[in-house]
């Protein structure tokens, strides 16, 4: 059990005391740290039935006691946190985990008479109150997730995919989660003034038409070549055509790269679907894009909650005229998530793909556009095939004429060592006139009947040999001849 240095009565009173109502301890008696008791918790709200009372109010700006962040106690670490409980007063913290440590920090500053603050996605429940979420969960629920009432969704006119800042305040009696007290920004704006976003969906959609350079550096080959043959653009819809061990991964951390080297004002997040742990350390290590993962061992319905809030989130910012890009690996393993999760309509494709199931993920794929007025959304998504399974391959002839772009892998080249392992036979850019200047579009061309018939691999070695011996691809393409 947690105590206090102070013998306070007054801190006593309410300490530890009220755990049934703040702590570990859900109403019911079970432990409110699981995930079962979580989620049924934030399916009732904060308290009481229908999601709790509802009535909060902008509160006043409060400038009586110290400010503590909620989103920076959730960036430290265990070790760091009982520092700051330690400086609190609190002690015997035992082998508490790293929500209660959070829980009984922020109940400890309230109790000395501070402010708190945080900021989070909003993801509204059917009932029509709201969660922030946190980046630092994946954007699942925890138990710090702060509450967000119907009457100040309303008063703010506040969508899924918001994100969201102001102060909150600890529960109250009976209720389970702490609570926003004041909205003091939204996507970055203050509250003050009128919002005057136009909704995603009655943005004007363009071809791409603003190239994003990927080339970066001499000896990014696999870079430089898909700026040739695969150029890519702000709003692109983009599909990476990938059989097993062709190394995707390790393509999608380079483009993740020379995104964040050559457009640092461009939002990078890379969602990462049943994929494994140590690949999204891996992610997170080598890349300065936002990660985002739900892997292999969550359910069906994590994957599909955290890539709905992903796309949500990324709406809002185009709507701010924010450029977005997503790399999604892969699309086939969130189709086969929707698939699960479907309901049956007795409408079975081959492969044991229900009729109805690829509609969402088509949905969540057809957000990637260009927009007339600024801003775009681009997804850059992986599509597995040769995996032996019927259903993969469905899913990709769903996807394969939806895109604007396909990046052809080919497992030939991977047996022969050759990379990247790139078919650019079969891969291309629709439209591509529009990103690439005349003289460049020329050449290339050129270098396309060039190797037109030749075996992938003679045609990859060559290009490779040659890109190697020029510092840049504008040099490469001046070398050559019309």
């Amino acid at each position: 059990m947690v105590q206090r240095k102070s013998n306070s009565s007054r801190r006593q009173g309410r300490g530890r005391g009220r755990r049934p109502v703040n702590g570990n301890v859900a109403v019911d008696g079970e432990p409110r740290f699981t995930r079962p008791v979580r989620d049924k918790d934030q399916e009732q709200g904060n308290g009481g039935e229908k999601g709790g009372r509802g009535d909060e109010k902008q509160a006043p700006h409060r400038k009586d006691g110290p400010m503590l962040s909620l989103f920076e106690l959730q960036e430290k670490s265990v070790p760091e946190l009982c520092e700051v409980a330690d400086k609190q007063g609190l002690v015997d913290l035992g082998a508490l985990q790293k929500h209660e440590l959070i829980f009984e920090i922020l109940n400890e500053h309230a109790l000395q008479g501070g402010c708190m603050n945080s900021r989070g996605v909003l993801e509204i429940l059917p009932d029509g109150f709201g969660f922030l979420r946190s980046e630092h969960s994946n954007y699942q629920p925890c138990p710090e997730d702060i509450y967000v009432s119907p009457s100040q969704i309303r008063r703010f006119a506040l969508r899924t995919g918001d994100l969201v800042a102001g102060e909150i305040r600890e529960p109250k009696e009976k209720e389970r989660f702490f609570a926003l007290l004041r909205v003091n920004e939204i996507n970055g704006q203050p509250t003050d003034g009128t919002r005057r976003m136009v909704p995603f969906e009655n943005l004007t959609p363009i071809f791409p038409d603003q190239r994003i350079d990927l080339e970066n550096g001499q000896d990014e080959v696999s870079m430089r070549v898909m700026d040739l043959f695969t150029p890519v653009g702000m709003g692109q819809r983009a599909v990476i055509v990938a059989p097993p061990r062709t190394g995707k991964t390790v393509l999608l951390q380079k483009i993740a790269n020379s995104i964040s080297a050559n457009h640092p004002d461009t939002h990078l997040i890379i969602l990462l679907i049943d994929e494994r742990p140590e690949e999204v350390t891996d992610m997170q290590r080598n890349t300065k894009a936002h990660v985002i993962s739900s892997t292999f061992d969550e359910t069906p319905e994590r994957h599909v909650q955290v890539a709905e809030l992903v796309i949500e989130m990324s709406k809002r910012m185009v709507e701010c005229g924010r450029d977005v890009v997503i790399l999604l690996d892969s699309i086939t393993r969130l189709a086969r998530a929707y698939n699960t999760l479907q309901p049956h309509s007795g409408k079975i494709l081959s492969g044991g793909v229900d009729a109805n199931a690829l509609h969402k993920p088509r949905r969540f794929f057809a957000a990637a556009r260009n927009i007339e007025d600024g801003g775009s959304l681009t997804i850059i998504a992986t599509a597995l095939v040769e995996t032996g399974s019927r259903m993969d391959d469905v899913i990709f002839e769903e996807f394969k004429g939806t895109g604007n772009l396909e990046l052809c892998l080919d497992r030939s080249l991977v047996e022969k060592r050759v990379f990247p392992a790139i078919n650019v036979e079969k891969s291309g850019t629709r439209k591509e006139e529009l990103l690439l200047h005349p003289d460049e579009l020329g050449r290339i061309w050129t270098l396309r009947r060039a190797i037109n018939g030749v075996p992938a691999v003679e045609a990859m070695e060559m290009i490779v040999k040659r890109l190697k011996k020029t510092k840049s691809n504008a040099e490469f393409l001046m070398t050559m001849k019309e």
